[in-house]
This record gives C-alpha cells, structure tokens and sequence, in this order.
C-alpha cells in the first residue's frame, strides 16, 4: 500500500508561473495608456486569472492523486480480504468437513457407548438379581443353622433339666430317708446340702417348689400319688417329689400324698414331713414308714412324668 506523500505533485512552477502571470498584469497596467482601454482590462483579468489557475492548479492535482490513491488503497484491501475471504472460505469447508467426520464419528461411538452402557445396565441387574438370589438362599441356610442349633440348644437344654430334676428328686428322696431316720444330725446336714443344691439349680432358673403340709390342692401345681381325680377340698399330708418351675414356668407339678377324709382319726405316726430346708421332721415308726410310700419310689414316680421343656 503507497502512502499519500508518495503522490505529492511539486507545487514551485506552477507558483512562480502564477507570480509571473501576475506580473505580467501589473506590467500591462502599468504600460497601458490611461484611461485604460477595454482590451488591456481583458489582458489583465486573464492574466490574473490564468496565474490563479496556476497556483490552484497543483493543490487539485495533489487532491486527484489523492484520491486515485485512497481508491487504489481501497481497491487493494479490498482484493487482500477477498484473498482472505478465499482463505476463510477454504478454511471453513475444511472445518465444515471435519465436523461432519467428527460428528459421523461421535454418533458412532454415542452409539457404541450406549450399547455398551445398556450390556453394563443389563450385566449389573443380571448380577443384582444372582446376589439377592445368592443372599435369598445364603439367609435359608443360615436360618437352617439357626433353626438346627436352636434344636439341638433345646434338646441339650431338655436333657440337663431332665438331669437335674432327677438330682434333685434323689437328694429330696434322700432328705426324706435321712429325716425318717431319727438321726438329726444327718438330716441336717443332707438338708444342707439339699439347699445348697437348690440354690445352684435356681442360678439358671430351675426352682423346685414343695407343698406345705395341710395346703389346699391345686391341680395345676399338685400331682395326686394314686389318685386320678382329687376332691377339690382334698388337703396335702406331704410332698413325695418336688415341683419344677423353669423360668417362672411350671414345668412339672408337685407329687403329694393327700389327707385322708377325716383328719380327726388320723394317727400321730402319719404326721406329714415339713419342708427339709425349714426344720427336721421327727422320725416315722418302723411298722408306719413300711406302710406308706417310700421316697425312692416317689421319685422314680415323677421321673416318669413328662418335663415341659423336652
């Protein structure tokens, strides 16, 4: 691109020929016979305004060179950005190609990655559902153990109730024979030791209970020793066996030996045995003691009874 100083036209001659024109005016007037005559006036003014033509002259040259100039100017930039224009042009079909490729491609990869995020949705519910079946039946087994081992605790736990409710029918069978004895001593320390088992056994909640000589019978906590169907005014003489209540729960009922009808004929020798862990009971005569049922018997008796807990 030219700069404007480039096309400067030299503005000298066409000043000195201005000058000399108008020096020429002023000689014609100045030679001229007065008054002055009509063509000497026109010599003069066309003088005058021929050398201002001259001095105006280079300034309209200057400002058509100019011009031509800015439109040269314009014509080239003009030509530079159609050239860029090209360029652009070229560059945006190049662009315009690429982002069809790149959308070609990222529509077949979408398509792929949503193929591939469905395979993983269904691979994940498949392995969902395989889990929830695996721990269905993980909870079957384990409620199967559970269950076998509830068993087998209840079982064991029949089977040492059975255990100590024999130990304690021997020792209370043993009581009564020390008690029947006529050796206080004896009977005092297996009374003893019969409390000291006992409470051993209510440490894990199996508490023997005993009827109390001339106690009403109650046929859910008294088991009549020969008798089916008890009066209902029937009274307890004497515990043979126990009662077992485990956990608060009546287990196996008290076996007693009732009163007989009227209590005024009774003989002393039947006097009823107190419970062993209160105070000894005096000894029963021999022909009387052969008599009545032993504790032995008693409690092979109630061994026979069917415990709550098997």
């Amino acid at each position: 691109m030219k700069e404007a100083s480039d096309w400067t036209v030299p503005k000298w001659p066409f000043l000195l020929g201005n000058a000399g024109l108008i020096a020429a005016a002023a000689a014609v007037i100045y030679k001229a016979a007065h008054p002055i005559s009509q063509t000497e006036v026109i010599l003069a003014t066309a003088s005058v305004a021929l050398g201002a033509l001259f001095g105006c002259l280079p300034f309209i040259l200057e400002y058509r060179a100019t011009k031509k100039l800015v439109e040269v100017n314009a014509v080239t930039t003009v030509a530079a950005q159609l050239h860029d224009l090209k360029k652009y042009s070229a560059q945006i079909a190049t662009a315009t190609d690429q982002w069809a490729r790149v959308q070609e491609i990222t529509q077949g990869g979408a398509e792929k990655t949503t193929a591939a995020a469905r395979e993983i949705a269904d691979r994940m519910a498949g392995e969902i559902r395989e889990f929830n079946e695996f721990q269905v039946k993980l909870n079957d087994t384990e409620k199967g153990a559970l269950r076998l081992e509830v068993e087998k605790l209840r079982r064991t736990e029949g089977d040492w109730l059975q255990v100590g409710a024999r130990i304690l029918d021997h020792i209370f069978a043993l009581h009564n024979a020390a008690a029947r004895s006529g050796q206080p001593e004896l009977a005092e320390q297996i009374g003893q030791f019969q409390n000291a088992c006992r409470d051993a056994a209510r440490r894990v909640g199996l508490t023997p209970f005993a009827a109390e000589p001339g106690e009403k019978f109650d046929a859910e906590r008294h088991r009549a020793h020969g008798q089916e169907n008890p009066p209902a005014e029937s009274v307890a003489a004497e515990t043979l066996a126990p009662g077992l209540t485990f956990q608060g729960r009546l287990i196996r009922p008290a076996l007693v030996r009732l009163r007989d009808g009227n209590p005024a004929v009774e003989s002393p020798g039947t006097e009823t045995l107190p419970e062993p862990a209160s105070e000894q009971a005096p000894a029963i005569p021999a022909t009387e003691t052969a008599a009545a049922t032993s504790p032995a018997d008693a409690a092979q008796e109630q061994d026979q009874l069917t415990l709550g807990a098997d």
